[in-house]
């Protein structure tokens, strides 16, 4: 029975009896708070009296007198009391042996069971539980020695390494917590607080770097943004599953018909490194003195449906990742062979054929399912081919780059905002990054101003029939004048607003545009897969999805999208700077953009790289200037130049 001045235990700790009142006990905790408790909520140790708490800690039973004891009694296993355990451990029934015998119960070594029935863990039991507290003991203490180990590293001059091969194997469980900071996945690192170091991702890089655990080649950006390194999962049996029952029902028993164009040479005209091309152009004459622009672009909808699986990780990823080390895939690789323009001899595409009258407006567009036949060329290829005498290619190609010049003109006259900044093309193979600049051919801009065409032509389309459509507008807020040249360009880009994605049309002031959409990469961007999947339901004479369901699915996926794009230009940087890692003292090609007293915002245009370098000098903008880097910090992903002169 418990009463005044008996040890109880109240939630595992020690508490002393003072009073009973209202039906409840009063006990008085270790930090003397005393507060009111049910019967239920305590049990009793010893009957007392117990004054203060002087018996903790007042007994202890040696390790090898608890063996034994369990040795005595696992065989037995019967129960015992609280007292009865005390008797046996001890020799004696105390407050203080009490206490000491409850402890050895909640350690849970040797014995197991509540103070009314204690009895010994089988030998198996202990066996593992000795095991289990083996290795958490060396574990504890290989930690310590690690931590030690770091500290005395990070104490180092700078020019001193830690090499991984000195790092012991079993160390490496101790990496795992800074390494999900830096990607990103944590917040918090144990290791980074007990080593007194700023629980930061960069921090965290920095010190992965300095150990050699990490070399310079990962890189943790994608991570960051929770963006998978692979390419999406593998539908395409289910996809071609479908597709044949779909056809053999009897609301599709005629099979799609598509329009043969290949007496039109599509090109393909893109990058020498690009591997998944999804839209090529043909044009001609018209009767009446237009033309006929034909954007043919690869067709994924004619398998992908609402709601497939593809759709579904389509949307989740928003859009392809390409980094310089590779791509992590919007669509399955083995997609490509199938939907990608150009891989075999002839293609199954989705056609928009817009017509241009001479002053370059869109005045008509038709949609229609079709096969192709493209030739895949570069940029560079096209251009020298323009160049050529009077091959049909050339006749064809000289064509297409005239009729570009014609809807940019338009674009100009209607507002378009024209930029013009160095951009570079990164690779990393085998741990070798290349950097190499991305030239301005004529061809570039005319497949730009075709696949502007197109996008114009779609959003009509689509707003003529009252399909709910992603729609992109924009808005520039131009307040001072503009300089000319590449400082000229920049302060352009910086008075664009943001892209506005919607259901409704918008006048997208940055192209000239009273309509825009994108319908030329459903390979590689989400927003035109969606696009084209309305298209195609409306072609089959389905009802495509509403305005509602549009805006939801367009809502997640541009959140996705735009990690995508961060992931991107943060990739970018790192591995400018892993090539700027060993170029210390070396001298950089630069143009001022602006100048804020002594400090300027400049490029470098072989590596298309912005950053901030103070000048003692006056320097105005698009002046050329010398730079001499003077140091990298990859994990901050920061480069620091000086100008010539201040570097000699």
């Amino acid at each position: 029975m418990i009463s005044e001045y008996s040890l109880v235990v109240y939630k595992g700790k020690p508490a002393i009896v003072k009073d009973w009142t209202d039906g409840k006990f009063i006990i008085s905790l270790q930090n003397n708070e005393q507060i009111k408790v049910r019967d239920k909520d305590i049990e009793l140790l010893h009957p007392g009296p117990v004054k203060d708490f002087s018996f903790i800690n007042g007994v202890s039973a040696e390790q090898s007198a608890v063996y034994e004891a369990w040795e005595l009694l696992v065989d037995e296993g019967a129960p015992l009391s609280l007292k009865e355990f005390s008797d046996i451990i001890f020799n004696k029934y105390t407050p203080a042996s009490a206490y000491a015998a409850y402890t050895l119960l909640t350690d849970r070594l040797y014995f197991s069971g509540d103070i009314k029935a204690i009895v010994p863990r089988p030998k198996d039991e202990v066996k593992g539980e000795e095991l289990k507290r083996n290795e958490k003991l060396r574990e504890s203490e290989e930690r310590v020695r690690f931590l030690e180990q770091i500290k005395t590293f990070l104490k180092k001059p700078a020019d001193k390494k830690f090499l991984s091969e000195d790092i012991n194997p079993f160390w490496a469980r101790f990496f795992q917590d800074i390494e999900a900071l830096a990607y990103g996945k944590s917040p918090k690192s144990r290791t980074m607080k007990e080593l007194g170091l700023s629980e930061t991702p960069e921090e965290a890089h920095a010190l992965l770097l300095k150990t050699g655990f990490w070399t310079s080649t990962v890189n943790p950006h994608p991570g960051r943004f929770g963006l998978p390194l692979t390419s999406a999962a593998s539908f395409l049996a289910e996809m071609q599953a479908a597709q044949q029952a779909a056809s053999q029902s009897a609301s599709q028993s005629v099979k799609e018909e598509r329009q043969d164009l290949c007496r039109l040479t599509a090109y393909a005209i893109d990058s020498p490194w690009s591997n998944d091309p999804d839209d090529a152009v043909s044009a001609e004459k018209t009767e009446d003195g237009k033309y006929a622009l034909y954007v043919h672009v690869a067709d994924p909808a004619s398998m992908i449906t609402f709601e497939s699986p593809a759709e579904k990780e389509a949307r989740d990823r928003g859009a392809t990742i390409y980094l310089p080390e590779g791509a992590a895939r919007m669509l399955s690789e083995d997609l490509l062979p199938v939907f990608a323009l150009g891989f075999s001899e002839k293609s199954p595409a989705l056609t928009f054929k817009i017509t241009i009258d001479r002053d370059g407006n869109v005045t008509e567009t038709e949609i229609f399912p079709s096969v192709i036949k493209v030739r895949r060329i570069t940029y560079e290829q096209a251009d020298k081919e323009m160049n050529c005498a009077e091959t049909e290619d050339a006749k064809a190609l000289r064509a297409l780059y005239d009729l570009s010049v014609l809807i940019y003109k338009r674009r100009i006259a209607q507002g378009a905002v024209n930029i013009e900044l160095p951009d570079v093309h990164i690779d990393v193979s085998g741990g070798k990054v290349i950097i190499e600049p991305i030239i301005s051919y004529r061809s570039v801009s005319l497949v730009r101003e075709c696949m502007i065409a197109a996008g114009e032509g779609a959003g009509s389309w689509a707003a003529e029939r009252g399909i709910a459509f992603p729609y992109i507008s924009q808005e520039v807020d131009i307040q001072n004048s503009i300089t000319s040249g590449l400082a000229g360009s920049w302060q352009l880009r910086r008075c664009m607003r943001p892209r506005i994605l919607s259901t409704k049309p918008g006048h997208h002031q940055g192209l000239g545009l009273d309509i825009y959409t994108q319908v030329t990469s459903p390979l590689r961007r989400y927003t035109d897969l969606l696009a084209h999947i309305q298209i195609r339901a409306f072609l089959r004479g389905e009802n495509p999805l509403g305005v509602d369901d549009v805006s939801a699915k367009l809502g997640f996926s541009e959140a996705a999208a735009a990690a995508a794009v961060q992931a991107e230009r943060a990739s970018d940087n790192h591995w400018i700077m892993v090539y700027l890692s060993d170029k210390k003292d070396s001298a950089w090609d630069a143009v001022v953009l602006e100048n804020k007293g002594n400090r300027m915002h400049i490029i470098i245009p072989s590596l298309a790289l912005e950053t901030q370098v103070s000048f003692q000098k006056n320097v105005l903008p698009n002046d050329n200037v010398k730079l001499i880097l003077k140091s990298v910090n990859i994990s901050r992903g920061e480069a620091v130049f000086i100008p010539v002169a201040d570097g000699k």
